[in-house]
């Protein structure tokens, strides 16, 4: 070796050494690499945050549309022997109030939330609150979906404002063993996280998957990231923050299970929002078409006979493109568009029918003025008032069908036709629903005083419909 090429090579090894005497150097004088000298403990720059993963930025956009819903529900426990002094003296414990929590998800600016029907069922008020610990919002159920667990509410906050939503998944994007995130509240913690990957498309237990439960609903999705109560409700997402099913249950742990969680997958979400949001009423306005469920665009399944849509020329098998001239969209935009343009005039509907676009003008009706008392009247001869837990009769008319099987003022209507509606509007929807002859079961408390003694029963009677 030449004296200069050793001189060249040692210079090249005093430059190398140097520079991991640099790297390797005391606390003190640490750079990292891409800081620009900066010292060790600066706070690096977010993207070069190593720590900033894809979860972290997953549940940075998808946590302020997660919200706690909080639930009261009035009871009445009184015992035989104060039923007996409120029945004879006028005593009355006041009832008692129950809360319970859960979680949900925001899906749009205006205020809709997701969350399990058995969060909010049979409650008297709702509030939602978001992890921002703003005050509590009050809310109301705008449509269940008793057979899927799916229940969408409206919020309702003191002032205008535009909430944070979350994006849907598509149907069918699942990745078998792809991370998954669970949030919610569980037991009321607020904001709370957990991960892990998806362990099932479509889970749907039976007797020879061995100990365990039947599942109530099918083809749920299966995860291990821990889901408790008070989870039920809350979003389940995939690493780009999109919604892939709402948290819904826990396999049992006294039998064994470990980390089996389960959630709605977001395909039948949204067959339940297009069934329960795709009937002839919206948001309290009668519109009088059923749209059928799942599909794109939105499509006429059925007409009521003298509805708004009937007077407006729909048909049965019309695709609704536009309303006044904004696309249809999905259920909730429809249902907000058409709201927002028809409470006070005509709208224009643009339709597609037999591959021609036909053009329908629609005006909306408040249902308080056609499913009313005088509907009732017209078609079951008796008058409603509602009460707590059902409907007092108030009058009947002399000949009626409410006179033919011998309805009184002052009898308790539980059920009609099989179902406990919310208010008079509900019950006239089941009696207009009814053809001319149609028998309508109703279930009927009767009360019998005779001196001190109170006879009470229960009976089922049918009026046929006029």
């Amino acid at each position: 070796m030449t004296p200069w090429r050793g001189l060249v090579l040692a210079l090249k090894l005093a430059a190398s050494v140097a520079v991991c005497g640099r790297l390797l150097a005391t606390e003190d004088d640490t750079t990292i690499p891409g800081s620009l000298g900066a010292p060790t403990g600066a706070v690096p720059e977010p993207s070069l945050d190593i720590r900033r993963d894809a979860t972290v930025m997953a549940v940075e956009r998808v946590m302020p549309s997660v919200v706690n819903i909080a639930t009261r529900t009035w009871v009445n426990s009184e015992t035989a022997y104060e039923r007996m002094l409120r029945e004879f003296y006028g005593y009355r414990r006041e009832p008692s109030a129950n809360y319970n929590r859960g979680s949900g998800v925001v899906i749009s600016e205006d205020g809709y939330v997701l969350t399990n029907v058995h969060v909010v069922q049979g409650v008297d008020d709702i509030w939602v609150q978001f992890n921002d610990d703003s005050e509590p919002i009050a809310a109301e159920r705008v449509a269940l979906s008793q057979e899927k667990d799916v229940a969408l509410l409206r919020l309702k906050p003191s002032k205008p404002r535009k909430f944070r939503a979350l994006k849907f998944a598509k149907d069918d994007d699942l990745l078998l063993g792809e991370t998954v995130i669970a949030l919610g509240y569980p037991f009321g913690l607020s904001g709370s996280v957990s991960r892990g990957i998806l362990s099932s498309k479509s889970r749907r237990t039976s007797e020879k998957d061995g100990p365990g439960e039947r599942l109530d609903i099918g083809d749920w999705l299966q995860t291990d990231a821990a889901i408790n109560p008070g989870n039920s409700g809350g979003p389940l997402v995939n690493l780009r923050g999109e919604l892939i099913g709402l948290n819904v249950a826990v396999l049992r742990p006294d039998i064994g299970a470990q980390g089996i969680g389960f959630a709605i997958p977001i395909r039948r979400v949204n067959q339940a929002l297009a069934e329960t949001l795709t009937g002839e009423s919206v948001d309290h306005f009668w519109f009088g078409a059923r749209l059928k469920p799942g599909l794109r665009p939105l499509t006429v399944q059925s007409i009521q006979p003298g509805s708004p849509a009937d007077k407006a020329g729909m048909e049965v098998g019309d695709a609704i493109l536009s309303v006044d001239g904004r696309p249809a969209g999905s259920v909730i935009d429809f249902n907000r568009t058409l709201v927002a343009a028809a409470k006070d005039r005509e709208v224009e509907l643009k339709l597609r029918r037999h591959g021609e676009t036909q053009t329908a003008q629609l005006r909306l009706v408040d249902e308080r003025n056609f499913f009313n008392n005088e509907l009732l009247r017209r078609r079951l001869g008796l008058t409603l008032k509602h009460v707590d837990g059902g409907f007092m009769v108030q009058s009947v008319e002399r000949g009626g069908p409410a006179a033919t099987v011998r309805l009184q003022p002052g009898h308790f209507v539980g059920a009609i036709d099989g179902q406990q509606p919310d208010d008079l509007v509900g019950a006239a929807k089941l009696v207009y629903n009814k053809a001319h002859g149609d028998p309508i079961p109703m279930q009927v408390l009767v009360v019998e005083r005779s001196g001190f003694l109170v006879n009470r029963y229960t009976a089922e009677v049918k009026l046929k419909s006029r």
